[in-house]
C-alpha cells in the first residue's frame, strides 16, 4: 500500500465512532466477490467465515480496515489465487486507504494539524476513490466494473454512499482543516481546500473565494496553491481562473517544469511518493517517460472538459520537451482528433494557437 495512515480511532482513544466505517473497501469488496461469480454465501465458505461477515465487510458495518494485521493480506492473496481482477485488487487497496482518510476525518476531533492529509502529496489513483462516496464519480479504472455489475435483489447503488450527517460533518471538518493550517502546514491547508472543491454546499464558492485572498508569498507555495484553486474552480465551472493560471504562472520555464513534474507525480508516472510540494521546484524534468500523461490528457480533450484549457496547454508544452511521444498510439490519436477540435467553437485563443502548434509538430514529425 502507499504512505501509512492512522488507525481509526476507537471510542476507548477519546473519538468516537460515526457511521459505518468502511464503506469504500466493502464496496470495491462487493465488486470484487461479483466479478468472481461468488454469492455471499458461496464467497463465506471458500473464506471459512460467516455470511455476517461477509455482509458486513460488504456494508462497511465490520469494516474491512478493522481486521487485524495480516488478515487482509491474506484475503488479498486469497482473492488472486481465485481469478480476481488485478486491477480491482489495486482499487481495494486504495479504497482501504481512502476509508482510514475518512475515518480520520469523521471521527478524531482532536487538533486539524494531525490529520494525515498533510502526511504526504496525494495522487489521483487515491483522491479518485477518495472522493467517489462524496461526488458519486467512480473512479475510471472501476466504471467498467461498475456498469457490468450483477443485478442485485432489493434497493442498490451504483458506488459507496455517506450518510447526510457524515457528509455534512466530512466538509465541515475539512474546512476547519484548512481555516486551522499552521504557516508550516501548507501541505495539508492545500489539500484540505482542494477537498473542500467537493462540497456542493451553496456556500462553497464563496468560501473558497475567501480562502484564495490569502496568498502564499514564495513561489514553492504559491504555485500549487494557485494550481489547486484552478483545479477547484475548473471542476465548479470557472475557466477562466484556469486561463488566469495558465497565462500568469506557466509563461515561465520553472513553471513548466513545476506543470509537467506535477502531472507526472499525479498520474503515478514518478516512482516515488513526495512527502512535500519541494518536488515541483526540481530544475528540468524528471526521469518519467510521458507515455501515461499524454494517454490521460489526449482522452481529456472534450470541448465540456473544465480542465481543457490546461489539458490542452500541457499536453502542448510534453510534447515540446518529448516529441517522441508523437509516435505513441495516444500520439495517433491525438491527430485524428485535432480537425474536429479546431473545427468547434469555445476555444480561448491561446489554446487554439497550441492545437495548431502540435499539428504542425505532427506534419514535422511524419515529415
Amino acid at each position: 500500500m502507499g504512505a501509512p495512515v492512522d488507525p481509526t480511532p476507537t471510542p476507548g482513544q477519546g473519538s468516537r465512532q460515526r457511521g459505518r466505517g468502511g464503506v469504500v473497501s466493502g464496496y470495491v469488496f462487493r465488486l470484487v466477490r461479483e466479478h468472481l461469480g461468488h454469492t455471499q454465501e458461496s464467497l463465506s465458505e471458500a473464506f471459512r467465515v460467516s455470511v455476517d461477515t461477509v455482509a458486513g465487510w460488504e456494508s462497511g458495518r465490520r469494516p474491512l480496515t478493522s481486521l487485524a494485521v495480516g488478515q487482509m493480506p491474506a484475503h488479498r492473496h486469497r482473492l488472486m489465487r481465485m481469478g480476481a481482477s488485478t486491477a480491482l485488487l489495486l482499487a481495494l487497496e486504495k479504497a482501504l486507504e481512502a476509508d482510514l482518510l475518512l475515518a480520520h476525518v469523521l471521527t478524531d476531533d482532536g487538533p486539524t494539524g494531525d490529520s494525515p492529509l498533510g502526511t504526504w502529496v496525494l495522487q489521483r489513483d487515491l483522491v479518485e476513490v477518495l472522493v467517489w462516496p462524496l461526488n458519486g464519480v467512480a473512479p475510471e479504472p472501476m466504471r467498467a466494473h461498475v456498469a457490468a455489475g450483477r443485478p442485485r435483489r432489493g434497493p442498490s447503488t451504483d458506488g459507496p454512499t455517506l450518510s447526510a450527517d457524515d457528509r455534512r460533518r466530512f466538509f465541515q471538518r475539512i474546512r476547519r482543516t484548512a481555516d486551522e493550517a499552521r504557516s508550516g502546514e501548507f501541505l495539508l491547508r492545500r489539500q484540505a481546500l482542494y477537498l473542500a472543491g467537493y462540497d456542493d454546499a451553496p456556500d462553497t464558492a464563496a468560501w473558497l473565494a475567501q480562502q484564495r485572498a490569502e496568498r502564499p508569498q514564495d513561489w514553492l507555495t504559491r504555485w500549487p496553491a494557485a494550481r489547486s484553486v484552478a483545479a477547484v474552480a475548473a471542476r465548479q465551472g470557472d475557466r477562466d481562473r484556469m486561463r488566469h493560471f495558465i497565462s500568469t504562472t506557466l509563461d515561465e520555464e520553472a513553471g513548466e517544469a513545476a506543470n509537467l513534474n506535477y502531472w507526472a507525480y499525479w498520474l503515478g508516472e514518478s516512482p516515488h511518493l513526495q512527502l512535500s510540494d519541494d518536488f515541483i521546484a526540481t530544475p528540468g524534468l524528471g526521469t518519467w517517460h510521458g507515455h501515461r500523461v499524454v494517454q490521460h490528457l489526449v482522452k481529456g480533450l472534450a470541448p465540456e472538459h473544465g480542465f481543457l484549457d490546461l489539458n490542452i496547454h500541457t499536453l502542448w508544452a510534453l510534447l515540446a520537451a518529448r516529441p517522441t511521444l508523437l509516435r505513441s498510439t495516444a500520439g495517433r490519436t491525438l491527430q485524428d482528433r485535432l480537425p474536429v477540435l479546431l473545427d468547434g467553437t469555445g476555444l480561448s485563443p491561446r489554446a487554439r494557437r497550441e492545437l495548431e502548434g502540435i499539428r504542425y509538430a505532427i506534419r514535422l514529425a511524419e515529415a
